[in-house]
């Protein structure tokens, strides 16, 4: 899996995450959502990695904590972009708009 952040997603995470030493995770959020084939994908600042579920990928801007089995959720390739018009990070692939109104929250 890839992943691309753009820059202006990069400046909106540095000013929204509350403490210096924590990490960036791509969530698959199930919670109040049944399932969790009706997940969504939210960025969460954690202070660490889950070791049983999460791996490390790099970006091309900074290090993000993935959930290992909940990768075939996503494509191959993803870009977390944020969107000044809408003041919200979205998640988008090529193939289509994965989450056009993530949220992000500091855990």
């Amino acid at each position: 899996m890839e992943i691309t952040i753009t820059p202006a997603a990069v400046e909106k995470i540095h000013a929204l995450k509350n403490r210096e030493n924590g990490i960036l995770k791509l969530k698959w959020d199930t919670e109040g959502n049944g399932c969790v084939l009706n997940g969504i994908p939210t960025l969460w600042y954690v202070d660490e990695a889950d070791a049983d579920h999460d791996v490390l990928l790099q970006t091309n801007a900074m290090p993000i904590l993935v959930e290992k089995p909940k990768m075939v959720f996503y494509d191959e390739a993803v870009k977390i972009d944020f969107s000044q018009e809408a003041n919200t990070f979205q998640l988008k692939s090529a193939n289509q708009m994965l989450n056009g109104r993530m949220a992000f929250r500091n855990k």
